[in-house]
């Protein structure tokens, strides 16, 4: 409520005095909020993520982990935010909501007796310094790619604003705080180079022997075998940052073995909508050519049927021709449909899509339900559905604000079900 009051107030200041003091209007509502809620970070320890892709799954890969040592947790993420035993989705539409809607939940979990707040932080919440006055213990970096160029106004001040994370680790009060970097990442020195009381990191060197099945993944972790049913490189990626900071945590190996095998799907990661149907439906979060292209790898040999629209509206243009490139040359059926729009003609978005495929014919169906449904239709026995750019996201964004509530797990799942009905008359 304190948020939505304070986003009326500022749009009544002209807009290039607000350019003028952005950067203390944001440091002075970090700090208000911070004080209105008492500075609730000092009083649990706090492991922060961030990076381009693997936020969200490594929250959660951590928060089941920390669980099943007995930990009680709380969490902040792009999919949802829980407080002990309450979990809630997360609809503000922000991987990283405001600064009083932080601070709220960090109170909340305090209140509950949690022993752990993890949170993704994300570049656009470290430009709006909702990352200012969390007291962090640890941070994880992920990787980094190109992403929200148009926001930032280059690659390099989109890593400064990752970056500017792990120096708020530096200046916490808290000690010993713990720095945890992907060692494979091209990105890995720059983030190494900031302080932290230990410096840790984690390679696929770190999990050999590993084998990447349709099933799940086998692998190594501290010595000891491990198998998840989690798909992919990028999730053995996830569990890798996740054990690692839980190892740092005090958490057994043994223990991080039994959790990692117990984990499933995470919502709207790679997430399996099955109902019966003799071939896969996948939902999937991806939105930036790399995190496609991964996707698109781990179901590499099957008959996929891309399901896809490329960019939200007013944003990131130039990853839509490559996106139409990575489903031409990755799938068997592309189906383009309208995703986010925003104020931005949608089919101009699908158009911008199309220019990456030549060779084939992309089906355009912009109504998102009835593309769905037609790439059940046209899914033969072993294929993979992968429909991507959403995840969890609660609505489908228009014009001038509107909001059409959503969920591409809950409607491929209707449209699965309305498929079999049909098919056994």
């Amino acid at each position: 409520m304190l948020d939505e009051t304070l986003i009326h107030i500022k749009k009544l200041i002209p807009a290039r005095l607000f350019k003028a003091l952005q950067r203390p209007y944001h440091w002075c509502l970090s700090f208000m909020a911070a004080l209105w809620y008492r500075f609730p970070s000092r009083r649990l320890t706090v492991i922060a993520v961030t990076g381009t892709k693997g936020k969200s799954s490594t929250v959660e890969i951590l928060n089941a982990i920390l669980e099943h040592a007995g930990r009680k947790t709380a969490l902040s993420n792009t999919i949802r935010f829980k407080v002990g035993s309450e979990s809630r989705r997360n609809l503000y539409k922000m991987s990283m909501p405001g600064r009083f809607a932080m601070q709220g939940l960090i109170r909340e979990a305090v209140s509950a007796g949690c022993q752990y707040f993890i949170a993704e932080m994300t570049s656009q919440g470290s430009l709006m310094f909702r990352h200012r006055f969390i007291e962090l213990d640890a941070l994880i970096f992920t990787n980094l790619s190109p992403e929200h160029i148009e926001a930032h106004g280059s690659y390099e001040n989109y890593a400064q604003a990752k970056l500017d994370i792990a120096r708020r680790l530096a200046k916490s009060s808290k000690h010993p705080t713990s720095l945890i970097v992907n060692a494979d990442e091209k990105e890995a020195a720059r983030f190494l180079a900031c302080d932290a009381d230990k410096k840790l990191t984690y390679s696929l060197k770190d999990a050999e022997p590993y084998v990447i099945k349709k099933s799940g993944i086998d692998f190594t972790f501290d010595g000891m075998k491990m198998t998840s049913p989690l798909s992919g490189l990028f999730n053995l990626y996830n569990i890798l940052a996740a054990a690692t900071a839980a190892k740092n945590a005090g958490v057994p190996t043994k223990v991080i073995a039994r959790a990692v095998a117990s984990f499933g799907d995470i919502p709207g990661r790679v997430q399996k909508i099955q109902a019966g149907q003799d071939f896969d439906v996948i939902v999937d979060y991806a939105h930036t050519p790399d995190s496609l292209k991964k996707l698109y790898d781990a179901f590499a040999g099957r008959g996929i049927i891309a399901v896809l629209g490329g960019t939200g509206g007013g944003r990131d243009n130039w990853k839509r021709v490559e996106m139409g490139k990575l489903a031409d040359a990755r799938a068997r059926i592309v189906i383009l449909t309208d995703e986010d729009p925003y104020d931005e003609d949608p089919r101009t978005i699908v158009d911008d899509v199309a220019k990456g495929i030549t060779s084939k014919q992309p089906l355009i169906i912009m109504d998102r339900r009835e593309a769905i449904r037609r790439a059940i239709e046209l899914a033969q026995p072993g294929d993979a559905i992968l429909i991507t750019g959403k995840g969890t996201d609660p609505y489908i964004m228009g014009p001038n604000g509107t909001k059409t509530p959503w969920s591409d797990a809950d409607i491929a799942r209707e449209e699965i079900k309305l498929y079999l009905a049909r098919r056994s008359y």
